[in-house]
């Protein structure tokens, strides 16, 4: 991970060093391999480099090139490149040394503003062509690392964090409040539907799967890359199936295995993590080399009430995948005196900006602490692989069935199901009425809807009009779908990109603290069409849910993990149980919510009360969901937020 930064005046004046040594000195809070500039005329590039490919080591950066007089800026992992090296007909004898900035440059020469769509893995970065007299710039197509932006008539500048550009002169440090009515109105983890804007009202940012063109003094953001379902893929037989996963999943595990340090992997009693990890092992071995695993765990006086198909500590499933796979290294953390309140801070400070996912911040953060003190400056996680190499829900699938009116299949699904989790076959066909046709969900509906605290105030909501902007991505006033349909949904996650804006600019930034480059082969571009090509009939066989990573799985994991659907891991179930330390202070901060003005202008004021009248009462250690408490804990972190702007 590195951070990049620049300016380019529109109105042709020299640039003022002054302004890029501000940026510059901005982002020494974070560690560097080296730190250096580039400065011509009216542009000015930084790059805080961090080493992490063999490639990387040593390079310069900002590179020039005087001959084509084009110069770049990165942040980016290639992964594709040895498709690369045959399409840019680069000579064997230059493949082992040219960086992955060179790739991109060479890319640009061929394809010019086509070249973000040749280019596989995480990247941002910035080319200035003096010849062309334009600045031309992209970030990947899931948003992996950040790329933040201000422009105005007659200078723009970016950077791969927000205060550095704060600290320009002619920058105003504003809260956005369009950014914070969808942030607040969303129920979900997203924060904005619209990923170009961000909590600061001058910085804006370029979306994933979108590039930037400066140029005539006119700012074009193009999106390159559209993610759809495209053709089905036809196979002879289940095998073929498996065969083609194993192919192109090691393809991406192994792509990023790319380093000249030591590799990491976050490691549950799952499938998704399993998997990766077992696959990395496979590569790593070969060169003779260890895995460094790390994986959560609640501490020793956590007692866990959590229903019988969740897991908090899932060490047995963890070990045994250690023990099945070899070549592992372990560590098991239990993040002992870490809590979510005591975070608050230093998150804002990591994010720019605030966060929904409270309830598992002490361990995102420490699995990058933990590797940082292993020597670890690579981690691997399978974050993605609910949608594409794991995905597969049975109820979802016969719901397909039942809707597509293929009695024979289904009726051989459920005896299948049945045999696996038990129940009947009635039983399970009243779920598929339910979820299938909505008139029968609603004559055998007998529950109440759980407990829904709105969160921004309505005068608020109305004077943004920000649900007005959820319609136009056909969205509730919660920020979710109306279609309950996960097929649908699973589409929508890959058209709109801002599913993946929050936790991917989470990873991005942690990755710049720490040094550690967080990297997920589930998340791959080859993956995640192959994924999406599959019949729905992979991912569901024989009653059984996840199909085709089980079946690809065979040999490389333990059965206890590869054929396990009783139970899953749950990761945070402890969160409220580790603040009790702490319970008191939230408590009164809380309680001053109350008087403060500012931020009842942007939260309602009714759901706070509400939420404060249950905090009166002694907590509840196991009630990790409680809706109060999450109410309580968002609420405050957006308090600290906007007392930035003071």
């Amino acid at each position: 991970m590195s951070a990049i930064t620049g300016i380019f005046h529109l109105n042709e004046e020299p640039i003022n060093i002054q302004h890029g040594c501000d940026l510059m000195r901005a982002l020494q809070k974070y560690p560097a391999d080296t730190i250096q500039t580039w400065h011509l005329d009216s542009i000015f590039l930084g790059c805080h480099v961090q080493w992490i490919t063999p490639e990387s080591v040593g390079e310069q950066l900002p590179f020039y090139d005087y001959e084509r007089q084009c110069a770049i800026t990165s942040d980016a992992i290639i992964d594709n490149r040895k498709e690369l090296f045959e399409r840019l007909q680069i000579e064997p004898s230059h493949q082992k040394h040219i960086t992955d900035s060179e790739l991109i440059l060479r890319s640009y020469y061929k394809w010019g503003e086509d070249a973000p769509k040749y280019l596989m893995g995480d990247f941002a970065f910035m080319i200035w062509d003096k010849k062309q007299q334009r600045l031309f710039g992209a970030r990947d197509f899931s948003g992996s690392r950040t790329l933040y932006y201000y422009k105005n008539h007659k200078k723009f500048a970016f950077c791969t964090i927000i205060e550095p550009l704060l600290t320009l002169p002619f920058i105003e440090k504003k809260l956005n409040e369009q950014w914070l009515a969808e942030y607040l109105a969303i129920a979900g983890m997203m924060d904005a539907v619209d990923t170009s804007i961000t909590p600061y009202q001058h910085i804006e940012q370029v979306p994933p799967s979108h590039s930037i063109l400066i140029e005539k003094n006119k700012v074009t953001l193009k999106r390159y890359s559209h993610l759809t379902k495209g053709k089905t893929l036809k196979l002879k037989s289940d095998e073929e199936y498996v065969e083609a996963f194993q192919h192109v999943f090691q393809e991406a595990v192994t792509a990023r295995l790319r380093t000249y340090g030591k590799v990491g992997a976050q490691l549950s009693g799952g499938l998704d993590s399993g998997a990766v990890v077992s696959f990395a092992v496979k590569k790593l071995k070969m060169e003779n080399k260890q895995l460094h695993t790390f994986s959560y765990i609640p501490p020793s006086d956590f007692k866990d009430l959590t229903p019988k198909y969740l897991v908090a500590d899932e060490r047995p499933y963890i070990k045994s995948t250690v023990d099945y796979v070899g070549g592992i290294v372990d560590h098991y953390c239990d993040f002992k005196g870490k809590d979510s309140y005591s975070d608050i801070d230093d998150y804002l400070d990591i994010l720019e900006m605030p966060y929904k996912y409270f309830g598992n911040s002490f361990w995102l953060k420490g699995m990058f602490e933990k590797a940082l003190e292993a020597d670890v400056n690579l981690l691997l996680n399978g974050d993605r692989g609910n949608f594409t190499v794991s995905w597969g829900s049975a109820l979802d699938y016969y719901t397909l069935l039942l809707r597509r009116f293929q009695w024979n299949r289904l009726n051989k699904e459920l005896l299948a199901y049945r045999n696996n989790f038990g129940g009947s076959r009635l039983r399970y066909l009243k779920v598929l009425a339910r979820n299938g046709l909505p008139i029968m969900d609603r004559l055998f509906s007998r529950s109440p809807p759980d407990e829904v605290l709105r969160f921004i105030n309505p005068s608020f909501a109305e004077r943004t009009s920000v649900y007005s902007t959820f319609e136009k991505y056909e969205m509730e006033h919660t920020g979710r779908y109306g279609n309950p349909d996960m097929f649908e949904f699973r589409k929508k996650h890959f058209e709109d990109v801002f599913h993946w804006n929050a936790s991917n600019t989470l990873a991005s930034k942690l990755s710049l603290r720490y040094s550690v480059w967080k990297r997920d082969p589930t998340n791959d571009l080859r993956v995640v069409q192959f994924c999406l090509s599959v019949p729905e009939s992979q991912y569901v066989q024989n009653g059984m849910t996840r199909a085709l990573i089980r079946r690809a799985t065979e040999n490389y994991l333990p059965d206890q993990v590869r054929l396990n659907e009783r139970v899953r891991g749950v990761q945070g179930a402890d969160w409220v149980h580790r603040m009790i330390p702490n319970w008191e202070a939230f408590r009164e901060e809380v309680l001053q919510l109350r008087l403060d003005q500012r931020t009842l202008e942007y939260i309602d004021g009714q759901s706070l009360q509400a939420a404060l009248i249950k905090l009166e009462q002694q907590p509840v250690v196991e009630d990790d969901s409680n809706p109060h408490y999450k109410f309580l804990m968002q609420a405050l972190i957006v308090h600290r937020f906007l007392k930035k702007f003071n």
